[in-house]
Order: C-alpha cells, then sequence, then structure tokens
C-alpha cells in the first residue's frame, strides 16, 4: 500500500492505537508484524528477500561479535555483504551490466550474446540492503553491539514507515528506540500529524499535480521545444522534491506518532549556495551513509588532492548507480561528482576575486548569486535524472538549441491551460510560503515547528482546504519506490 492510499488511511491508526494499547513487550512483535503485511501489500512473495538479507547479517554479525580472530571477522563481513549485494545487484543490476556488455560486443563488431531476464525488481531494496550493510559494518568496527534477538533486529530492516523510501536508518539510532517503552504524548501527536499532512500537501497538491505538464514533455521529447523542456526540468525539480521529502514528511511523522524519532533527510536543498550544501541537505541519509561507508574508508581527503578528487567523483558514481540501472543516472551522478570536483578547485580563486571586489561569502547578495547558480546546476542535472534515456537526454538537449516556438504554442502543447497554470502555480506557492515556516530542528527531522502567527496559520488552513480539493481520486507511486 502507498501512503496515499486509503488503504494506509485505516492500516496506521490501528497500528497506532494498537501500539499504545498493547503492553511494552507486545509492542515490537506488533510492529515486526504489521511491517511485514505492509511489506507483502505490495510484493507479497519478495519478502522472502528481506528475510534473507536480514537473517544472513543477523547470523554474519553474532559471529563477528563471539570471533577472536581478524581472519574469521572478516569472512563473516565479507560474507554478509557479499549475500546483500549480490541480492541487490542480481535484481537491481543484472539486465543494466549485462546490456552494457553486449552493446560494447556490438560496437566492437561481434555478435551479441541475448539473455533478457524477467526480473521485478523488489520495492525498497536499495534501501533494506543499505541497513543491514551499515548494521554488519557497525558491528565489525565495533560502532555498536550486536543485537541478540533477532525478531528486534528484523523489525529494524523492516520498520514500516522508512521501510520503502528511507530515510536509510543507522542501528544506533533506531534499535534502542524500537526496544524502549513510548508513551503517547500530545507533543508527539500533534508534531507527528503536521509532519504528515504538510507531507500529504507536498506528494497530492504539488508533486502529483505538476508530474502529467513533466510528463508530456519527456515522455515525447520528439516533440518537445526548447521553452517547454525548461519548463519542465523546473517543474521536475520541484515535483522530485515534493514527491521525495513528502515521503519522508510522512514516515517520520508516523514514527513521531509512536514516540520515534527518524533521522533528518531533507533541509530546505533549494536553499544551498553551493553542491557540497545541497549534497547536506538533500537526502542526507544516503549522503552521510556514502561518506561513513564509502569515502572515509576509500580514504577521504586524508590523501593526496588528487586522490581526494578521485574519491568524490566515486563516490557521486556509485550514488548515481544507486539510484538507478541506467546510464542516465550514472550521468546524473557524474555531473554532481564533476560539480563537487570544480567547486574545490575553484575554492581560493572564487574567494581571491570577491576579495579584490570588496565582498564577503556572507553578504547577501553573493548568497544569492550562488544558490541561483546551485539551483541551475542542480536543475540542469535533473534532465538526465529524469530522462526515459541517453538517447532522450541527447533528443532533448538538442531541442534546447534548436527548437523554439512561441510561449502560448509551449503551454497548449504542455496541456497547461488556465486553471492547469493557476493550480501549479498556487500550489507551488503555498509549498514555498509553508516551507519557510517550517524548522525540521537541528538533530532530527521530526520536531516540526511552525512559526507563530495568524499568517503560518492561515497557511496550514490553505494547504489543508487544497489537500481536500486534489486528494480526489489521485493515488499514485513515490518516485523513489523504483530505487
Amino acid at each position: 500500500m502507498t501512503f496515499n492510499s486509503w488503504e494506509f488511511l485505516i492500516f496506521f491508526p490501528i497500528v497506532a492505537l494498537l501500539y499504545y494499547l498493547l503492553p511494552k513487550r507486545a509492542r515490537w512483535p506488533m510492529l515486526l508484524i504489521a511491517s511485514y503485511y505492509f511489506y507483502m501489500f505490495y510484493q507479497a512473495s519478495l519478502v522472502v528477500l528481506i528475510l534473507v538479507s536480514t537473517l544472513v547479517s543477523w547470523v554474519a554479525s553474532i559471529i563477528i561479535e563471539r570471533a577472536h580472530t581478524r581472519a574469521v571477522k572478516l569472512i563473516c563481513l565479507a560474507v554478509s555483504l557479499a549475500v546483500s549485494l549480490g541480492i541487490l545487484f542480481f535484481f537491481k543490476y543484472f539486465n543494466f551490466l549485462f546490456g552494457s556488455f553486449a552493446g560494447i560486443v556490438t560496437l566492437l563488431g561481434g555478435e551479441p550474446p541475448r539473455l533478457v531476464l524477467e526480473l521485478v525488481l523488489p520495492v525498497g531494496i536499495s534501501f533494506y540492503t543499505f541497513q543491514t550493510l551499515s548494521y554488519v559494518i557497525d558491528v565489525y568496527r565495533g560502532d555498536v553491539k550486536c543485537e541478540r534477538n533477532f525478531f528486534l533486529y528484523a523489525l529494524f530492516v523492516s520498520f514500516f514507515p522508512q521501510l520503502v523510501a528511507g530515510p536509510i536508518e543507522r542501528p544506533g539510532n533506531l534499535i534502542p528506540q524500537l526496544r524502549a517503552e513510548h508513551k503517547f504524548t500530545r507533543g508527539n501527536f500533534t508534531r507527528g500529524s503536521k509532519l504528515m499532512i504538510l507531507g500529504f500537501f507536498k506528494k497530492i497538491c504539488v508533486a502529483d499535480a505538476i508530474a502529467p505538464f513533466v510528463d508530456s514533455v519527456y515522455n515525447s521529447p520528439a516533440e518537445a521545444d526548447a521553452l517547454g523542456i525548461v519548463i519542465a526540468t523546473v517543474l521536475f525539480a520541484v515535483q522530485i522534491y515534493c514527491d521525495f521529502s513528502g515521503y519522508t514528511d510522512i514516515a517520520t511523522g508516523c514514527a513521531r506518532i509512536m514516540g520515534i524519532r527518524l533521522m533528518k533527510n531533507f533541509d530546505h536543498p533549494y536553499s544551498a549556495t553551493s553542491i557540497k550544501d545541497f549534497w547536506s541537505r538533500w537526502h542526507i541519509s544516503l549522503s552521510g551513509w556514502l561518506r561513513d561507508y564509502l569515502y572515509i574508508p576509500l580514504g577521504g581527503s586524508r590523501r593526496s588532492r588528487a586522490r581526494t578528487l578521485l574519491n568524490i567523483l566515486v563516490v557521486f558514481l556509485v550514488s548515481g548507480l544507486w539510484h538507478g540501472a541506467s546510464w542516465t543516472f550514472v550521468i546524473w551522478g557524474a555531473m554532481h561528482g564533476v560539480y563537487r570536483i570544480a567547486g574545490t578547485l575553484t575554492e581560493r580563486p572564487r574567494a581571491a576575486l570577491l576579495g579584490r571586489l570588496g565582498k564577503s561569502e556572507s553578504s547577501g547578495s553573493v548568497k544569492a548569486v550562488r544558490r541561483v547558480l546551485t539551483f541551475s546546476l542542480v536543475t540542469a542535472s535533473w534532465l538526465f535524472f529524469r530522462a526515459n534515456s541517453v538517447a532522450d537526454a541527447g533528443t532533448l538537449i538538442a531541442a534546447l538549441f534548436t527548437r523554439f516556438v512561441s510561449i502560448p504554442e509551449t503551454l497548449s502543447a504542455m496541456g497547461l491551460g488556465f486553471t492547469e497554470l493557476a493550480t501549479v502555480i498556487l500550489s507551488v506557492a503555498t509549498l514555498f510560503l509553508l516551507d519557510r515556516l517550517v524548522d525540521y530542528g537541528e538533530c532530527d527531522g521530526s520536531d516540526v515547528l511552525v512559526r507563530d502567527g495568524g499568517f503560518a496559520k492561515y497557511l496550514w488552513v490553505i494547504m489543508l482546504v487544497w489537500l481536500l480539493l486534489l486528494s480526489e481520486g489521485r493515488e499514485s507511486s513515490f518516485i523513489y519506490f523504483q530505487f
């Protein structure tokens, strides 16, 4: 079931009510059953993959903690990583890698092998795989103690609010909370509910309202014109933010109502003043995971300057592949890697230029320019992220410089009549104002604070009314479910 479905609106109140009515010892078993039921509502047969990843990583962690030799620990770590990553690579990347190999053979003039498996991509596999990996690695490093209760660990892997699209939780944060007793409080209920309402608004009233106009361009690239591509790409930047952060808001809100605080995953990313700043605000749980389990083990910034820049590029290439088995995602990741490298290499010259101009990094005008530039670079990369193929991306880029039509023709081709245009503008405007009023807190994303005053209350009323008006018949999947 998706969050924006009637089934979930029945499912979650029942789960939350049972959570507080049941005694402490029965709460986490109930959550485990509910979590597996939630996942099996999507793909019942593929639940075995979660069970295998969970069981292997748990057994490996038990042996690692008890082992007295480093060799045994390394073998158990390697087996666990091989199983979890093997499942991920087989279901998500086999056809992509084999197709790429066949393409290379064709380019070299050979006869390409023909093998295409009809594989169903398990929902949320990238997210729960990374959670099992972080757990085993943390136990191996001695950062966390092994969880002796298999079923409680299974709940950590499958906790339903964040199971299919994150945040990618760490064992040290979530497992103790699942074990603890949480009493119902008005503060948790209020803040959790506000988060859920905000998430539903982002998804239903903004992301889903924008999606048809983005699709009209990206699903028909041969007919797209320059202005339409620009409009659709900017709209996609808004769509994917509202879709993904909306899911996070709902997930975090659900957990908060039950007294559980998930980690912060977004922090006004389009306010970023650099690509580095953007990635400290966008999909924070993934950025942190790649930093702790890939960038730092590769050497981070402790090696030579060239090695540091290479590490940055590798991390972003992996980030691109993590998002999807397609060269469009690899190119998207590579673009951000190049952005980061360029930012690092030009850091001193830019500072010197600002000094000569009598400006500082903290001045309002400099920040404004940097925000616009950062948003432009991020939005340009979204073109590859959204394109259905590299060929489509090439067609769209070519059209940017060759196909020009009038504004009315562009809007008509995209299906943006007066009513549709007004809906999009009002939805985005309300979102922008709400984002200015919401503070996600310093440490986690569950402390939603709405500034006092009539204006804030007025905006919340607008949001609720808009949600009711646009929610009828609008059930759709979240974009990050495919990752």
